[in-house]
């Protein structure tokens, strides 16, 4: 995406501009630094210093404005991008691109696993969409068809930044007013309009989810102490399936098949990860939420 957006300019020269919760922007800095432009990333004020920090260690600038993305994006837009006549939007999910690239791990998954461990459900976290709508266009392509059974997919949010549960109960795209969630890199107010029509499309394989920060916390938590593996509440909001397994099996729809059958089913969990920790944040977290 931004290689193109690079060669359609005379002469090459632009400027990438790209607003995030912290992960997309630091991917955007990353490509910005390897295809030789600059780049600046407006992130919300919440944002964490030492994601600030890395993503300046890549050359980018960084500014900080409003509580959310939503606002921070809206400041990129009107302050920075507007002024700029070499300004080159990244979008951070809402972009057939991003779409796509994230649809490779369903591609992953059809061709890797043996046709008799074809996953039975995906879950991944939302935010804005983008890596939702990528996994729903993979199942699209991948399953369905050859006599391989659809995966349920499992949309999980958390209580605060969930946009597109609050859209699916309104039968309409809805705005939050705000971002509550400690899963910062959730916060988009508004779910792309795209996931909103996968999840109304594709109600019988899509289902929604909402989990409370303390599950989404301690998924972290519990995940880095069984897994050694630092993941970001947004992506403990994934994890946190896992780790109730009566939500699981409610969602799936498998109350009532037996415990032999329930073990034999592949669920597929997308570990995003995220940049958004540390050890002292998963600290916090336990002490907060009461983790052992």
């Amino acid at each position: 995406m931004m290689h193109r957006a690079m060669l359609a300019k005379p002469g090459g020269n632009v400027h990438f501009y790209c607003s995030s919760g912290g992960n997309a922007g630091l991917a955007c800095a990353t490509a910005a630094a390897t295809l030789g432009q600059p780049c600046t990333i407006v992130v919300p004020t919440l944002t964490a210093q030492h994601m600030i920090d890395k993503i300046r260690l890549l050359g980018a600038k960084v500014h900080q404005a409003g509580a959310h993305w939503a606002l921070a994006d809206a400041h990129l837009r009107a302050e920075l991008l507007a002024r700029d006549p070499d300004g080159v939007y990244v979008p951070p999910f809402d972009h057939a691109d991003v779409w796509d690239g994230a649809s490779s791990i369903v591609d992953e998954l059809a061709a890797q696993l043996p046709a008799e461990s074809q996953p039975d459900a995906v879950v991944c976290s939302v935010g804005g969409g983008g890596l939702l709508n990528g996994i729903m266009a993979g199942v699209q392509r991948n399953y369905g068809g050859d006599g391989k059974k659809k995966p349920t997919v499992i949309a999980v949010e958390t209580v605060g930044a969930d946009s597109l549960n609050a859209s699916l109960r309104a039968g309409e795209l809805v705005t939050l007013p705000g971002i509550t969630s400690v899963a910062i890199s959730l916060g988009a107010p508004r779910v792309s309009e795209r996931a909103f029509r996968w999840a109304r499309e594709e109600a019988r394989h899509l289902k929604s989810v909402v989990v409370p920060d303390a599950d989404a916390a301690l998924g972290s938590v519990r995940f880095a102490d069984d897994a050694r593996m630092l993941v970001e509440a947004a992506c403990g909001a994934t994890v946190a399936m896992a780790y109730n397994g009566e939500l699981l099996r409610r969602t799936m729809g498998c109350e009532g098949v037996s415990d032999a059958e329930w073990r034999g089913k592949n669920v597929v969990l997308v570990v995003c990860g995220g940049l958004n920790v540390s050890l002292g944040l998963l600290g916090e977290y336990r002490e907060r939420f009461g983790g052992t």
